[in-house]
């Protein structure tokens, strides 16, 4: 928690900067060339490096053919990545991103690499480790991305930021890993490994489709400033799932496989970590929401006041994809991909068309809320069914979530209060800042005991 606290407060810091600098034009390019990035990232070493995570025996076993297939599949998706570069531009309404997406692209790679690395740190719970290479990560892209973004040097400032700390954190992952960096190739563990990973692999393509449609929607037909103002709401929509939903899921599973003996125990841990999540996080994600106009006015200025509508929005948004996430992990500790497959690939059908409809028929406002209504109506009621199905029935995971929506409903409510009474935006942010931060705190306390069960666990 306080590898990723101080990662987003620098991330939050360099992107204000950044966003000042560049504007949302140039900011739109790079987004672009993000949202290709994402995309091959999310199925780029097949997901065979998460076995390493959930592997019943000694991880070593298998670390070096996984490294070896990491590094083989992301030079492949790279090569792809390179040819298609100008037609994946177009289609994103932005030709002229081509470049950047290349020079972005290049952290694939970098991927490919640190996926081993990353992954026994994981298992071996050295988030101390990991805490270092992310910080040294985030603060070698950031200054390299202002010093050319100062220098004139636009969208690709961002790219050759964002690949010099990639390089950077590689150096570290491979220093820090248990065992560093060892290839190899067992052909009978090979074809177990893409046994467990093309399902992953597959079931990350529609994620990624589903998780990043609407920004590739968003950049065909509203054009590439449009997208800026969009990805920047985005990204304060993605605090806390970058502050306390990455946290959990970097320890989670690893910690539940260690239960997959006693299925009881899994489901008491899985249901105690829904309630401590949504405490912290449903008050959080509906600040974001309640304080939009100020928050963006604040931090941005008020040329990127568009994206204020759009976090509206985003924020109760991201509490229900911080609990998808969970729900998603629990299924592939028990290897039940299938389930994960099926509601991404239903996820993706209801919202293409209800999205395009959005952007061609609204506009960022449509596009944003659209999402929500599909998340809340569709997905969220998807999932609960596939939990009962495996012995999690609805009403426990109501119950636990009950008091961390009415601690969320009491911060939106003084937050739109304190709004109507001052015009101050700093006003408004620490006064409902405060009561979020209460409402946690009060949540969190309930819970105590919850963090000890989960420590134990781990």
């Amino acid at each position: 928690m306080a590898s990723t606290v101080l990662s987003r407060l620098s991330t939050l810091a360099i992107g204000i900067a950044l966003a000042r600098i560049l504007g949302p034009d140039a900011f739109g390019t790079f987004a672009v060339a993000l949202v290709v990035l994402l995309a091959v990232l999310s199925f780029n070493e097949l997901g065979v490096s998460l076995a390493i995570v959930r592997w019943p025996g000694d991880p070593r076993e298998i670390a070096p053919t996984v490294a070896t297939l990491s590094v083989l599949t992301s030079m492949l998706v790279y090569g792809a990545l390179y040819l298609g570069a100008p037609l994946l531009a177009r289609a994103l309404g932005d030709p002229g991103s081509t470049t950047v997406i290349r020079v972005l692209g290049l952290s694939v790679i970098v991927s490919g690499l640190v996926a081993t690395p990353v992954a026994l740190l994981q298992r071996a719970f050295r988030q101390d480790r990991k805490t270092v290479a992310d910080l040294v990560t985030n603060w070698t892209s950031a200054l390299a991305s202002i010093g050319l973004a100062l220098a004139g040097n636009g969208a690709m400032s961002l790219a050759i930021g964002q690949l010099a700390g990639s390089l950077a954190g590689a150096v570290l992952f491979i220093a820090f890993a248990p065992q560093g960096l060892r290839f190899g190739f067992d052909p009978a563990k090979a074809r177990a490994l893409l046994q467990f990973g093309l399902p992953l692999a597959g079931s990350s393509i529609v994620v990624f489709a589903t998780t990043n449609l609407d920004r590739v929607v968003v950049g065909a037909a509203l054009g590439p400033t449009a997208l800026g103002y969009y990805v920047l709401a985005l990204q304060l929509a993605s605090w806390p799932v970058t502050v306390f939903s990455q946290p959990v899921r970097a320890v989670l599973p690893a910690a539940l496989a260690r239960l997959q003996h006693d299925r009881l125990a899994m489901r008491r841990s899985f249901l105690s970590a829904v309630g401590l999540l949504g405490s912290i996080t449903l008050p959080a994600c509906l600040l974001l929401a309640a304080a939009s106009d100020a928050l963006i006015r604040f931090l941005y200025g008020d040329v990127w006041q568009p994206a204020s509508a759009v976090l509206l929005w985003l924020g109760p948004l991201a509490a229900l994809r911080i609990i998808f996430e969970l729900f998603y992990d629990y299924f592939v500790v028990i290897a039940d991909t299938r389930v994960v497959l099926t509601v991404q690939m239903v996820w993706f059908v209801v919202l293409l068309p209800a999205l395009y409809a959005a952007c061609v028929f609204g506009g960022l406002w449509q596009a944003s809320a659209v999402q929500f209504a599909v998340a809340l109506l569709v997905i969220l009621p998807l999932y609960l069914v596939s939990l009962r199905r495996v012995g999690i029935a609805a009403l426990p995971v109501a119950v636990r979530l009950g008091p961390p929506l009415l601690g969320a409903a009491a911060v939106v409510a003084v937050a739109l209060l304190v709004a109507r009474v001052t015009a101050i935006d700093l006003v408004v942010l620490a006064v409902a800042g405060v009561t979020a931060l209460v409402a946690i705190g009060v949540l969190g306390y309930r819970l105590r005991h919850v963090v000890r069960e989960l420590k134990t666990v781990g």
